[in-house]
C-alpha cells in the first residue's frame, strides 16, 4: 500500500460546520496509509484545533483573514512548497479554488469537497471554470453528490461520494420523557440566517397552548444573536427560549427529548444526524441530505421557511410525547445501520483506493 501524504487544507478551524468532521476523515485516511496535516487559510473560534490535535493531527494556521485571498494563495503556495504533499485535499471553496491553482503550480493530485447545497453565484461560475483543476470531487452525501454532478458537470469517473457523518455507536442517548417534565427542545448551529432560527421563533409563537409543557435550547454562537434575543423577546417566549452559547454537542444532546433543525439549506447536516443517533426524533426543514434521514417513524418534516408547516409539525408530536422515546430508539438504529464506523472507513478507503489506482 503505497503511503501518501496529504495536505488537507480548510477555510477555517471554527467550532462547527466542514471542520467538525476533519479528525474523523483524517483518522480513515491514516489508517489507510496516509500522513495528514491539517492547513486552516483563517483561524474564526479556533476551537476545532483542539480535537484535531488530540487526534494526532499537526494542524498550521495561517494569521490573516477571509478576504486576503492573495495572501492566502502566497502562505498556502509557501506551505505546500515545504510540506511537499502528494495530495492537495480541500474543503469549501476558498480552500478549494486556492488548492487548485497550487496543485496546478506543483503539479500536485487536488481532491475537493462539496458540502453546501448552496453556492452563491459567483462561486458555482468559479467552480465550473476550475472543475478539472481537482482530480477527483467528494460529495458529502448522495444528494450533494448528486447536485455536484448536476452544477459542475462532473462525470462519474471524476466523482465519488463519503458522507461526512460517522455515526458513534458509544454516543449518550437522550433523556427519556416523564409525565411531570416539560418536553426539552433543542438544536444545534451557528447563529446565522442559514440555520433559519429567526423561523423557529416564529414557529414556536404559533404552537396552539394545549400541548405538553416545553422549553427550548439553541446551542451555538453567531453574529445573529443580537436579533434573535430581541426576536424571543419581542414573541415573549423569553421564559421558554435559551440561546446557551457554544456547547458540548454530546452532553447539549443527552439532556433533551426532541431536536428541531429549522435551516433554510444545507448539505448533510451533521448536527441533525447526532441528534438521531442520540436517539431523539427529529423535527427538520426538508432540505439537502435530512429528507433521506427522517421519515414517519423517527421524525417530521416541513418545508424550509415555513413557520406554519413547522409549527404544525412540532405540534404533532408535542401532542404526544410519550412517543418521542420510541421514535428516538428507531432514529438511533437507523443511523447505526446506516452511518455506523465500518462503512464510513471503507468509503475513505475506496477513495484512497482510487487515488492510488
Amino acid at each position: 500500500m503505497r503511503s501518501l501524504r496529504i495536505a488537507y487544507v480548510i477555510n477555517s478551524v471554527e467550532g462547527g460546520g466542514a471542520a467538525l468532521p476533519v479528525p474523523s476523515i483524517a483518522d480513515v485516511l491514516r489508517k489507510n496509509g496516509a500522513e495528514v496535516a491539517i492547513f486552516a487559510l483563517t483561524r474564526r473560534d479556533g476551537r476545532a484545533i483542539a480535537p484535531m490535535e488530540a487526534a494526532g493531527f499537526p494542524v498550521i494556521v495561517r494569521d490573516g483573514g477571509e478576504k486576503d485571498h492573495v495572501a492566502a494563495l502566497r502562505w498556502l503556495d509557501a506551505q505546500m512548497r515545504a510540506w511537499r504533499p502528494d495530495v492537495i485535499w480541500t474543503s469549501l471553496t476558498r480552500a478549494t479554488l486556492l488548492g487548485q491553482l497550487i496543485g496546478l503550480r506543483r503539479r500536485r493530485t487536488v481532491v475537493s469537497w462539496q458540502h453546501a447545497a448552496f453556492l452563491k453565484p459567483a462561486n458555482l461560475r468559479l467552480l465550473r471554470a476550475t472543475n478539472r483543476l481537482s482530480r477527483l470531487w467528494l460529495g458529502d452525501s448522495e444528494t450533494i453528490t448528486r447536485m455536484t454532478a448536476d452544477r459542475l458537470g462532473i462525470g462519474a469517473d471524476r466523482l465519488m461520494t463519503w458522507p461526512i457523518f460517522r455515526a458513534n455507536p458509544r454516543a449518550p442517548t437522550g433523556a427519556i420523557w416523564q409525565p411531570c417534565q416539560r418536553v426539552r427542545i433543542g438544536s444545534l448551529g451557528r447563529l446565522h440566517p442559514v440555520k433559519g432560527y429567526d423561523v423557529l421563533i416564529e414557529t414556536l409563537r404559533r404552537l396552539p397552548p394545549d400541548l405538553a409543557d416545553w422549553e427550548l435550547a439553541i446551542g451555538g454562537d453567531g453574529a445573529e444573536r443580537p436579533a434573535l434575543e430581541a426576536a424571543i423577546a419581542a414573541a415573549g417566549l423569553g421564559e421558554r427560549v435559551r440561546l446557551a452559547g457554544y456547547v458540548d454537542p454530546a452532553a447539549f444532546l443527552a439532556g433533551l427529548h426532541l431536536y428541531v433543525q429549522p435551516s433554510r439549506s444545507e448539505g448533510l447536516c451533521v448536527a441533525a444526524h447526532e441528534a438521531l443517533t442520540a436517539g431523539l426524533p427529529v423535527v427538520a426543514s426538508a432540505v439537502g441530505e435530512l429528507p433521506r434521514a427522517i421519515d414517519p417513524s423517527v421524525g417530521r418534516l416541513a418545508p424550509p421557511g415555513d413557520p406554519d408547516a413547522l409549527a404544525a409539525a412540532l405540534a404533532d408530536l408535542l401532542s404526544q410525547p410519550e412517543e418521542l422515546a420510541p421514535m428516538g430508539a428507531a432514529a438511533r438504529t437507523k443511523m447505526l445501520d446506516r452511518f455506523g464506523p465500518d462503512r464510513f472507513e471503507a468509503a475513505g478507503k475506496a477513495i484512497l483506493d482510487r487515488l492510488r489506482g
